[in-house]
């Protein structure tokens, strides 16, 4: 039987992170503060001062996490003076500058998003979910996260030609012309990368909770049981909820005491795992 811990600290990321171990943590999965997002609550930061902000933090997860261990940033662009901002696009080039390997790009659509419109644009129904790991090999587990195959393979594969069927990978290796017998009486398959999640939270007491099924599905695709995951803006500590529940051990940070505290209340059994 495995053994959950978790782990939650008070206080800004940035100095809390000195306290973890280098290459211990198998997953980071984390949303921080938005740009100009949060100003009552987490003060909010602009724009142009966001990388400036975020590389210090970026350089101890760099450090904490493990070689095999995969980071998710969850992030979102802002339109300023009518124009898109450039701040998350800033991020990924600095972060790249830093050491970290840019995998992979997931949108996380909005599917119950409510309508909206500007002088310029609609509403967003999407937000950015990056991957970033120290090496082009870590740790995932693709079987977790395969989906039901669907009724459109039961048009698209009908009629393939015995090349379609055994048709080899594309020499380049670019992923183009995949051998389609992978697919051909298959129940399931793997996903892409758009994930389709409401936007419903069990956890309503922070303004920027996100769905739990969110961290759930990278907790599936990055970690098994026993792994440990870390969320450095812990919030309303859904992360560490979801974690725990699929039996990983869990650390949380947070700056903000009621939250803090809440996630104490709610998170057991609260065990040291630095020691």
């Amino acid at each position: 039987m495995i053994e959950v811990k978790a782990a939650i600290f008070l206080g800004n990321c940035k100095e809390v992170l000195k306290q973890i171990p280098d290459n211990s943590i198998d997953l980071i999965f984390t949303s921080p503060p938005y740009a100009d997002q949060r100003k009552n609550t987490y003060g909010g930061i602009a724009p142009d001062k966001y990388v400036e902000w975020f590389l210090p933090i970026a350089q101890e997860l760099l450090r904490v996490l493990k070689p095999t261990g995969t980071f998710i940033l969850n992030i979102k662009e802002k339109v300023v003076d009518g124009e898109r901002s450039t701040y998350v696009m800033e991020l990924i080039l600095a972060l790249r500058k830093q050491g970290w390997f840019w995998t992979e790009e997931f949108i996380w659509h909005k599917k119950n998003s409510y309508p909206g419109k500007w002088a310029n644009r609609f509403r967003d129904s999407w937000e950015r979910l990056l991957q970033f790991n120290k090496d082009k090999k870590f740790n995932m587990y693709q079987d977790a996260v395969k989906v039901p195959i669907g009724d459109w393979a039961k048009g698209r594969l009908k009629n393939l030609s015995e090349t379609d069927k055994t048709r080899d990978n594309a020499k380049n290796g670019s992923g183009f012309g995949k051998n389609i017998s992978n697919w051909v009486g298959k129940d399931t398959v793997y996903p892409n990368n758009v994930l389709h999640f409401a936007t419903e939270c069990q956890n309503k007491n922070h303004p920027a909770a996100f769905p739990e099924n969110l961290p759930e599905w990278f907790i599936k695709l990055f970690t098994q049981e026993g792994d440990t995951v870390l969320d450095p803006f812990a919030g309303s500590g859904t992360t560490l909820i979801v974690a725990q529940r699929m039996k990983r051990n869990s650390i949380g940070i947070e700056l903000l005491p009621e939250y803090y505290n809440r996630m104490v209340k709610e998170i057991e059994p609260v065990k040291q795992l630095l020691r």
